[in-house]
């Protein structure tokens, strides 16, 4: 029987191998890991490699995601869709094996990792899920959720300050599920890291609430395997501090910045493969290595047995079992459409004039009820945000069975800490802070569009509107980077209706995220001679139309909706034809038929100004280069609201004026 050393040199000798075939990549990590990760994949990984979808399996999590082939040789060697081929294919155009793990792309890799320290972020995410989903659906004598969260993280990722922000919360939050083991190599990619990481991470671990092991030999199966024995039983999640060397094996380039990120050389690899008695040729593995590494019979019997613990927690709660396969399935009631129409064509008929963020609250005491898999929560601004609702009840350490996350000031934490929500299954996260300090949540909510999340960030205080609070809390740039980034749809509503349509569509939404992006001034309810949902939820339509053929189209969004209508009144007084066009949501307009866009705005009407109270920039795309716009272009300034829009020229008069020098050209 090959030994646990020989299993662990399979991983070493496929990550080595892909790599130098590629001539690319990271096989440093993989490398001194592996024994790690035989422990705890052999002995310890509840998972089903025939089913990787399985609701209760344990999610493992590869925050240092630049040593990919880790993952790659676990999922291939454990019996995973990921053949030899596929390794061979490593770091390709199209294959299974990209340079960093790609949610979507392989079966068994539960998050996309490489921006350091968002891998443990989403590994919070898993297992507060898990907490979550357990304290809800769990029932004396039935537990149908039950599984751990592994992951791996490196030095980058704890000197990234995302780690600070999610381990100091699940620390708090007590996600005695969650185990993070810690590679300490002591190597990163500009050499040996003690001329500037000199933190002690033990000490910082325990100051969050863990439970924190030291000195564990990464090396050394048997003090792994106590280490994770203490950390099942905690009730604090655990970090095992592994000491381990980087590149395990390599001769001239262990314990070194060489291993890191490059190939080893031919020469090396020969080197390390009779340095580490691997006898065997490039991406060759024994059969007796193979079977001993085999999980799919384990993981199906595994699989089978809570199979037929859920088939008896469905014979006495067929409710809950209905539920939880309902949102494990990401489905949501199934009338919930039809009750969330009634609702907006209920907000139409009251047309209310308040905030866009009171709107939105409003659609949440609505939609609240309906949906119980909703995890709501705001970086320390629920009271600006608006994102408590009547039903809400708080997530805490004794009691996770609520609905809502005091996340504190941890936008970035809070949106990466979303992504592991939404990726778990089971809920339906949102998340909410002023629209300028989405610039430090930015990476998260990329990552949210990458993986094609559903995950709802709700982004308030959307411009100069804000007032006095000054430039350092007005969005200027922030739309343009949202709405740039591709497939994350980004809501501006222009009243109450837009934002209940804005949320519907968040909600029902299941390929990726959505900004909505709400006022703190109250706006205007406009009224709508057509049927309202369904030409709001096109993305951008005529709101405001003339008798005749447009001479002039206003597009606007948000608070400027309500000038653009002002505007087009005193024009068409003027006996000019003029169509107002509200734009709530860019993205979705954009994906239109042509013929639809070209009935919106079509293209022989040239003479077209664009008004909002962000960057002027991103609007030539639709008022073309001959159109005109009316945004900023500076950042903005201390004052009430109304003195800066009249000072940055959002009135109607400077509307008026613009379009009389657009209509005379």
């Amino acid at each position: 029987m090959p030994s646990r050393r020989e299993r662990a040199n399979a991983i070493r000798a496929l990550s080595m191998d892909a790599v130098q075939k590629a001539n690319s990549g990271h096989p440093g990590a993989p490398m001194g890991m592996a024994d790690i990760a035989e422990v705890l994949w052999r002995d310890y990984m509840k998972h089903s490699p025939t089913n990787p979808q399985w609701a209760d399996r344990d999610r493992f999590v590869l925050s240092n995601g630049h040593g990919s082939m880790l993952i790659y040789s676990l999922l291939h060697l454990t019996g995973y869709d990921l053949s030899i081929d596929d390794l061979k294919n490593f770091r390709q155009l199209h294959s299974k094996t990209p340079g960093h793990p790609e949610y979507g792309y392989t079966a068994g890799v539960e998050t996309t990792t490489g921006p350091l320290g968002q891998g443990v972020a989403n590994a919070v995410g898993f297992a507060l899920a898990e907490k979550i989903m357990a304290a809800q659906f769990n029932r004396p004598g039935h537990t149908v959720v039950d599984h751990f969260t592994y992951v791996f993280m490196g030095d980058g990722c704890m000197m990234e300050g995302i780690s600070h922000e999610v381990c100091s919360l699940a620390g708090t939050l007590g996600l005695n599920k969650l185990i993070a083991f810690y590679d300490d190599n002591g190597i990163s990619i500009d050499g040996e890291v003690h001329g500037w990481f000199t933190d002690d991470t033990p000490k910082r671990f325990e100051a969050y609430g863990w439970q924190v092991i030291r000195n564990v030999n990464g090396h050394d199966a048997d003090e792994i395997k106590m280490a994770l024995e203490t950390a099942r039983k905690s009730d604090q999640p655990t970090l095992i501090c592994c000491k381990t060397i980087i590149g395990f094996g390599s001769p001239n380039k262990q314990g070194k910045e060489e291993s890191h990120g490059a190939a080893l050389g031919e020469a090396e690899v020969a080197a390390t493969r009779e340095a580490l008695g691997w006898t065997h040729g490039p991406f060759e593995i024994p059969a007796d290595i193979y079977a001993e590494w085999d999980a799919k019979e384990a993981g199906a019997q595994a699989e089978n047995e809570w199979n037929q613990r859920f088939a008896a927690y469905q014979a006495e709660f067929p409710g809950l079992a209905a539920e939880f396969k309902r949102r494990m399935a990401g489905e949501l009631p199934a009338d919930f459409a039809e009750k969330a129409s009634a609702f907006i064509r209920d907000v139409a008929t009251k047309g209310e004039t308040i905030a866009s963020r009171k709107a939105s609250q409003n659609c949440l005491n609505a939609f609240g009820p309906l949906l119980p898999e909703l995890l709501g929560g705001s970086a320390d601004l629920a009271g600006s945000n608006l994102t408590l609702w009547k039903g809400c009840k708080p997530v805490v350490q004794e009691d996770a069975s609520g609905n809502y996350m005091y996340y504190g000031v941890r936008e970035f934490g809070m949106s990466a800490i979303m992504n592991g929500v939404a990726l778990h299954g089971g809920l339906i996260p949102y998340g909410a802070t002023f629209l300028m300090f989405m610039e430090y949540a930015r990476n998260a909510v990329r990552m949210s569009a990458l993986m094609k999340q559903r995950v709802i960030y709700v982004f308030t205080h959307d411009s100069i509107g804000l007032g006095e609070d000054g430039p350092t809390h007005q969005p200027v740039e922030q739309l343009v980077a949202l709405r740039t980034t591709p497939n994350l749809d980004t809501w501006r509503p222009a009243d109450t209706v837009e934002s209940a349509v804005a949320w519907k569509h968040a909600l029902e939404r299941k390929d990726g995220p959505s900004a909505l992006i709400f006022s703190r001034q109250n706006l205007p309810y406009h009224v709508r001679d057509h049927e309202t949902e369904g030409a709001i939820a096109r993305g951008g339509y005529i709101l405001k139309n003339c008798a005749g053929e447009p001479e002039l189209i206003l597009i606007a969004t948000g608070s400027e909706v309500s000038l653009a209508v002002q505007a087009a009144d005193k024009l068409t007084e003027q006996g000019r034809q003029v169509r107002v066009v509200s734009m709530p949501c860019t993205s979705v307009f954009d994906a239109q038929d042509a013929a639809y866009k070209q009935q919106v705005l079509p293209v022989e009407v040239g003479a077209r100004i664009a008004i909002e109270a962000a960057h002027a920039d991103y609007w030539y795309k639709y008022v073309g280069l001959d159109g005109r716009v009316i945004g900023m272009t500076t950042y903005g300034e201390s004052a009430p609201a109304n003195q800066l829009f009249e000072h940055f020229g959002f009135t109607v008069g400077n509307i008026l004026a613009v379009a009389e020098e657009l209509l005379e050209d």
